[in-house]
């Protein structure tokens, strides 16, 4: 059961989109927010062969790539203004193929505290209408300053 956090910044959603939009590899990728709330964050990329491995399916780098990123976001969503995020560690569990028209990370924070976060990511492809778990992430943000 997931918990229901509070942001302490009230630009949170603003300063989430425009770290976002300062992503190189996110628009490299085509990736784009698809929902965010705090503690909360999804993205999406569609298919693309550049993003394929040898047999078609999405690359693992990708799923991981926007798994990360995920609960990144979704970590940076509980941080106060000041503050930027950095992954401390990941691991990632590869369950099935990753086949289909679209992916999309949905990552969760687990638990915050002054510095560190624990987050869970699950990323789906979406084939035909239908969605396939093909990777879970659990991950450690550690909350930085940002330099003045």
């Amino acid at each position: 059961m997931s918990e229901r956090f509070e942001p302490v910044d009230q630009h949170w959603e603003q300063r989430v989109l425009e770290s976002f939009a300062r992503q190189g590899a996110m628009t490299l990728l085509g990736a784009r927010i698809l929902h965010l709330k705090p503690g909360i964050c999804s993205i999406g990329v569609a298919y693309r062969p550049e993003l394929s491995q040898q047999h078609g399916y999405f690359h693992a780098g990708v799923t991981s790539t926007i798994g990360d990123s995920a609960g990144g976001y979704a970590a940076l969503t509980l941080f106060d203004a000041a503050s930027e995020v950095l992954t401390v560690e990941f691991t990632v569990n590869l369950l099935a193929p990753a086949v289909g028209e679209e992916l999309v990370a949905y990552g969760q924070v687990i638990r915050t505290g002054k510095t560190i976060s624990v987050c869970r990511v699950d990323v789906e492809a979406i084939k035909g209408g239908k969605t396939t778990v093909c990777a879970i992430l659990q991950q450690t943000l550690m909350r930085v300053e940002i330099p003045s």
